[in-house]
């Protein structure tokens, strides 16, 4: 239903008079995402929800498969996303754009739109990491398990 409501709204922006989207910089869309449900369709169809914990972690569903060493972060006027471990790392940076309360997520390379999404207060669907934990830092996830006072992120 929420998805069919979600489309509806895309429509009825691109129908409806003229307005231009407005190019959210990196700080907007942190304000806008941190601490908040993101969620959508991509121009594929698949479906996603993601949580952006203030920690770094996007906790929930990608599109493709439930979240396990997914991080977040925010550039100039991009958001990016992180997936896998650091061997098999992916990364997905977007521009965004607010129509109303319609988020546009296009390819940061190519400009494409990506997705559409809509982003909801807190953590409505409870997404958690279902007790497997990581922690993100810059473009580290799962980093191994030592006390954050003995902690190296990296070095030469």
């Amino acid at each position: 239903m929420r998805t069919g409501l979600l489309l509806l709204a895309a429509l009825a922006a691109l129908i409806g008079p003229a307005r231009a989207a407005e190019r959210l910089d990196g700080g907007a869309i942190r304000r806008a995402f941190e601490g908040n449900t993101v969620s959508g369709r991509y121009t594929n169809g698949g479906f996603f929800t993601e949580y952006h914990d203030p920690d770094g972690r996007a906790l929930g569903h990608n599109g493709w498969q439930p979240n396990r060493d997914a991080c977040w972060t925010t550039r100039a006027d991009q958001v990016c996303y992180y997936y896998g471990p650091q061997s098999e790392r992916t990364v997905h940076c977007f521009t965004v754009e607010l129509n109303r309360d319609l988020y546009i997520l296009r390819n940061a390379g190519n400009r494409q739109i990506n997705a559409l999404a809509s982003v909801e207060p807190g953590n409505p669907r409870k997404h958690s990491d279902h007790g497997e934990a990581w922690y993100c830092d810059g473009l580290i996830s799962k980093a191994p398990e030592i006390p954050m006072t003995r902690r190296r992120v990296a070095s030469r």
